[in-house]
């Protein structure tokens, strides 16, 4: 590094589990320009934190191009992030930009989260407890997962973990992906079926796909007339997956037992979604555990640190992401 390079660092939990991504940073030299608001920063907060940079770590705040523009001399953006979406990635690249991100670093985290909403709906926790602080003693038949199917859409690196894992509780897994893997399946005795099959036969389905042109709104009015009644439907993926005017009609309906959302189409949300009783709302928090955010924050130092020594850089955003991203603003145009 011939110089001392500038960084800004805007996740507002940064270094605060583990100093160690904070110390990778100072221990190189580089000066860091943080954000110092302690909350999720917005576009106009973003362009002024940035100005002068000639690298960043981002994480959940928007950069569009706008941001990138406010900052002529940067060159690298290191994402503490596996999802793609508030960067605009080819704006980046138009402007010579590298990106990194973290992929796998929040599965283990995202798949727990999972698990968890599954057991709380299908044991009525939820009911239980709102019951009991109102002076009632209601004992909920719940459901067990060893006398459930659950559908799994996407099977990747958390899909295949909450696979492994509900397996292990005695479920049935049925799943649907692009491109099963066959030994996978095998060894966990995964069913591969087709998505209509999978919602009529699950009794909790189960998203882990990302967010793309073939799955926005892969859940729908169709989708959820096809699942059982009294079904529970789960979404710790991304926002956009699920009609959510729909998902409120098959809960109102009863159509549905119930609904464990981590992610919606808008955030942060303020929607009906949180006027219904059966449904179970977190704020996008899927990846906030300790390790997982200490796994996050630490491996985009590292790539930081790579780019920075001219060294190879693990974790590039590879060009699919570029190309989906595209189709993805297309898409958006047309409608």
């Amino acid at each position: 590094m011939s110089h001392i390079a500038v960084c800004m660092v805007s996740p507002e939990q940064w270094g605060d589990v583990d100093p160690l991504s904070r110390t990778i940073l100072e221990e190189a030299g580089i000066k860091i320009i943080r954000n110092t608001k302690r909350r999720l920063l917005v576009e106009s907060e973003m362009k002024a934190l940035i100005k002068g940079c000639d690298v960043a770590i981002s994480g959940a705040e928007p950069m569009p191009a706008s941001v990138m523009d406010e900052a002529p001399g940067l060159r690298f953006v290191a994402r503490a992030a596996v999802g793609l979406d508030s960067i605009d990635l080819n704006a980046a690249r138009a402007r010579g930009i590298g990106v990194s991100y973290v992929p796998g670093a929040n599965a283990q985290a995202v798949t727990e989260l999972t698990i968890s909403h599954i057991l709380t709906l299908i044991r009525g926790v939820q009911q239980g407890d709102a019951t009991l602080r109102k002076g009632e003693w209601l004992r909920v038949m719940g459901r067990s997962l060893e006398e459930l199917t659950i559908g799994i859409i996407g099977i990747g690196r958390i899909g295949k973990r909450v696979a492994r894992h509900l397996s292990a509780f005695g479920a049935r897994i049925i799943a649907n992906d692009l491109a099963p893997d066959e030994d996978f399946g095998a060894l966990y005795r995964v069913e591969w079926v087709s998505k209509d099959r999978l919602f009529k036969e699950a009794d909790v389905v189960c998203l882990h796909v990302p967010k793309a042109p073939s799955t926005i709104n892969i859940v729908g009015a169709r989708e959820l007339a096809m699942m059982k009644d009294g079904a529970f439907l789960i979404n710790t993926a991304r926002g956009g997956l699920i009609d959510e005017a729909a998902l409120i009609e098959a809960l109102k309906s009863g159509k549905l037992g119930g609904a464990g959302l981590d992610v919606f189409s808008e955030e942060p949300y303020r929607g009906p979604l949180a006027e219904i009783e059966n449904i179970i709302l977190t704020c996008h928090m899927g990846a906030n555990t300790r390790s997982s955010r200490a796994r996050m924050e630490i491996q985009a130092a590292e790539c930081l640190i790579a780019y920075l020594r001219g060294e190879p850089i693990p974790n590039i955003v590879p060009d699919s992401e570029y190309e989906l991203q595209a189709a993805m603003k297309a898409m958006t145009r047309k409608g």
